[in-house]
């Protein structure tokens, strides 16, 4: 798994702007960047949509006054899905909503979570990290089934 210290490695996910695909790879986000990334098991399931993601919503403002140049949320959906929950969720410009569909960035950084039994498949754990220029400042990864150090208040402490 992946620690604080480590830089980030390169994969490619999507994101849907302004209702076209696009593709970027980690470097597109973090290089030269302070990020705040999190990534939650699905969109539109009830801790992820009722907490993780509507905290970063409220508190964006705050995380950004500390120096924070973007707030991502990735989760091993599609892009279509990502787009559809952000809008959902209201979002905006907020949080960039990116889509690890086939859970290569989950595998690359040994976060992957094995739902398979519950019919989800190979998802990504409940997880948060301060990431600056491509590399891992914090990083704060949830037991299983817990919301306890993802949330956006920890990251607010820690930006």
């Amino acid at each position: 798994m992946i620690k604080v210290g480590d830089k980030l490695p390169s994969v490619k996910l999507k994101t849907r702007i302004q209702g076209d695909m696009k593709d970027l790879t980690t470097e597109d986000i973090f290089a030269g960047k302070k990020v705040a990334l999190f990534g939650l098991p699905g969109a539109f399931t009830p801790t992820c949509s009722a907490k993780h993601l509507p905290g970063y919503v409220e508190h964006a403002d705050a995380i950004r006054a500390k120096g924070v140049d973007t707030i991502a949320c990735l989760s091993v959906n599609d892009a279509f899905v990502m787009d559809a929950w952000g809008k959902d969720q209201k979002v905006g410009d907020k949080v960039l909503m990116l889509a690890d569909g086939s859970a290569d960035f989950a595998r690359a950084v040994g976060l992957e979570l094995d739902l398979t039994a519950n019919g989800m498949g190979v998802r990504i754990k409940r997880f948060s990290m301060l990431v600056e220029n491509g590399v891992v400042k914090t990083l704060n990864v949830e037991k299983p089934g817990a919301f306890e150090v993802s949330d956006a208040a920890t990251i607010l402490g820690q930006a």
